[in-house]
């Protein structure tokens, strides 16, 4: 009933581990791909709570319990990726306020 967080760094990780040699260019399309993997989870999620809403407000779907758990799911992940974003711009300020 309750899935699993889909973000997995340990997938960027094993990349690093699997290769003797790894270039900057190989860990920002395995970072890219996980980014863009997490963004398209969440937007799926976006568009069941919409579906089970209307679903819902049709009369079709008894159980609000069910729209209520997918909003909730929906909420969080927007939420962690919200924070994700922050802490990532925060970082880049954080490397152009370096003197070097």
């Amino acid at each position: 009933m309750i899935d699993n967080i889909s973000l997995k760094p340990a997938a960027v990780l094993q990349l690093q581990k699997s290769k003797t040699e790894t270039g900057a260019v190989d860990v920002t399309q395995s970072f890219s791909s996980l980014l863009n993997d997490s963004l398209a989870k969440l937007n799926a999620q976006q568009v069941e709570v919409d579906k089970l809403g209307e679903q819902f407000v049709m009369g079709e779907l008894a159980d609000t319990h069910q729209v209520m758990i997918a909003a909730e799911k929906a909420s969080l992940g927007l939420e962690l990726t919200v924070q994700v974003r922050n802490k990532v711009i925060e970082a880049y300020q954080d490397i152009m306020r370096m003197q070097l």
